[in-house]
């Protein structure tokens, strides 16, 4: 097979992974134990590596249907560190009715695929799996050990997936220095002669709590200054509306300087609004990186009208950046008050991987190959990947699962959204991205 032949059936290839992985509903719906999905994704996953000549492991986590696909991928350098490339295989649950098209039918329609896990991450899977399988095919190897693993449970957590992994099975992880993953390598479209491509070198950290109150119950027809629900809407308000200091760490100084030079504009101090000018929704997620955050969510209280509950409860949203994890806690304690509880419900920490390194150019190198107007720009997302559990093992973790977006496509809409969709050239140029840069590092 020559060359051309080798990109015109990865090309192929992808795509037809992708609408087949859309296809199979992996819905994680959160505390569940069981799903039915994941364990039929991760089979599906390890069949198509089988055709290509490969012997993938089908594992299971807390249970069997908990399930994923690990291989390890001989380079030709032995005493070269290892790179993980990593997907999930779960996504979120989606309501059909909301839909243009069939959320789980991988709809093609010449342009798109539609279909949840088109972007969150069922592309990045297909791309790894046809890079993998040409490579099967073909005999190409890379210079490096890749060790490929897709991980079940990273929309509700990783509990069951690369958290367990890293506690139980951290042989698996043998070796590797670093890791590419979600969510990074996507354009943004700055002029004919100019695209950004953001690539995640940190993320926030986790900390959801629950607020807790606890007062004399009674009728509620009577005065009563000592009402759990009163002192929890208290304080939620207080936290709602808290103002919390601008702060930048490496990464998004990085990031502002670099968005400065491209749009010709001093963004390093911008408010959120400026940001969202500028760069769309992608605004809202810039803006929330340069501070911690804490959103309240979810209040619960009272069983009737006329009583006054003995408790009340909110459910708070806290991401903390690296190195402000101590701000935070403080601050929220100072909030809350001393009258109240604070119930940790989850908690992870906060990463950041440095990008002046050979591996972060090769990304770059790779999307410049591809496209001459690319120039790769370290960032920080607001959320968390399975780069944290990965990250406790002393891997430096990247977002780096490329796409070349058309103009007008709200990206980060479609994470989670409705009508998730993704280009069908723009996830054939991730393939050959992806590929190069595997073979390169």
């Amino acid at each position: 097979m020559d060359s051309r032949e080798h990109d015109l059936s990865l090309q192929d290839d992808v795509v037809v992974l992708t609408e087949e992985l859309i296809r199979i509903d992996s819905s994680n719906w959160g505390e569940a134990p069981e799903t039915v999905g994941e364990a039929e994704a991760a089979d599906y996953s390890a069949q198509r590596l089988r055709e290509a000549g490969w012997e993938p492991e089908v594992f299971s986590t807390t249970s069997d249907s908990r399930r994923g696909v690990y291989l390890r991928i001989p380079g030709t350098d032995p005493n070269a560190p290892a790179l993980l490339a990593h997907g999930h295989l779960d996504v979120v649950p989606a309501v059909a009715a909301d839909w243009t098209h069939p959320p789980f039918s991988g709809y093609n329609d010449g342009t798109f695929i539609w279909g949840r896990g088109a972007v969150d991450m069922k592309d990045m899977d297909a791309m790894l799996l046809a890079v993998v399988r040409g490579w099967g095919r073909t005999g190409q190897r890379p210079r490096r050990d890749i060790v490929l693993v897709f991980f079940p449970d990273e929309e509700a957590g990783s509990r069951h997936g690369s958290h367990w992994l890293a506690d139980h099975r951290p042989e698996m992880f043998a070796g590797v220095t670093e890791a590419v993953g979600e969510v990074g390598g996507f354009s943004l479209n700055v002029r004919p002669d100019l695209r950004l491509y953001p690539i995640q070198t940190a993320e926030k950290g986790i900390r959801w709590v629950r607020v807790h109150a606890q007062d004399r119950a009674g009728h509620g027809s009577m005065i009563h200054p000592d009402n759990a629900v009163t002192a929890v809407a208290e304080v939620v308000a207080r936290i709602g509306r808290h103002r919390w200091p601008v702060r930048h760490t490496k990464t998004v100084q990085r990031f502002l300087e670099e968005l400065s030079d491209a749009y010709g504009l001093d963004l390093r101090e911008a408010d959120t609004d400026t940001l969202v000018q500028c760069l769309g929704t992608l605004g809202l997620l810039v803006g929330a990186v340069t501070q911690n955050t804490a959103n309240p969510t979810m209040l619960q209280a009272g069983y009737k009208h006329n009583v006054v509950p003995s408790e009340a409860m909110a459910a708070i949203d806290g991401r903390v950046l690296p190195g402000y994890e101590q701000e935070f806690e403080e601050t929220l304690r100072q909030l809350v008050g001393p009258n109240l509880t604070i119930e940790p419900v989850i908690e992870d920490i906060a990463i950041e991987a440095p990008f002046d390194t050979v591996t972060f150019d090769l990304m770059d190198r790779a999307l410049r190959a591809e496209d001459a107007a690319a120039r790769a720009v370290p960032y920080m997302i607001s959320g968390g990947t399975d780069a944290k559990a990965l990250a406790g093992l002393g891997i430096a973790c990247y977002g780096f699962s490329p796409l070349q977006l058309p103009d007008g496509l709200d990206y980060w809409r479609l994470f989670h959204g409705v009508d998730e969709r993704v280009p069908i050239q723009g996830l054939q140029f991730g393939a050959r991205v992806l590929e190069r840069f595997l073979l390169s590092c």
